[in-house]
């Protein structure tokens, strides 16, 4: 994965997302969504809280994130 600069603004934002991904992670199979479907947008979404809980700062070392609280994340990806 690729070190990023992101502005304070820009990691708001990617926490507000992560919130998102938390509650498909969360949420019941649609109506019309099959067994694999889901399975696959619940995979996506996990994916994605691993990703981006894992951003570093362009100096490799140093998260992006500060005092964020990740309980609702790493349950999500624990699922």
């Amino acid at each position: 994965m690729a070190d990023v600069d992101m502005t304070a603004d820009e990691v708001a934002a990617a926490y507000v997302a992560m919130g998102h991904s938390v509650d498909e992670v969360n949420s019941s199979k649609g109506e019309n969504e099959t067994d694999d479907e889901f399975a696959a947008r619940k995979a996506r979404n996990v994916e994605h809280l691993v990703l981006m809980k894992a951003k570093k700062k362009i100096d490799g070392t140093t998260s992006i994130w500060g005092s964020e609280s990740f309980t609702a994340i790493d349950a999500a990806i624990a699922s």
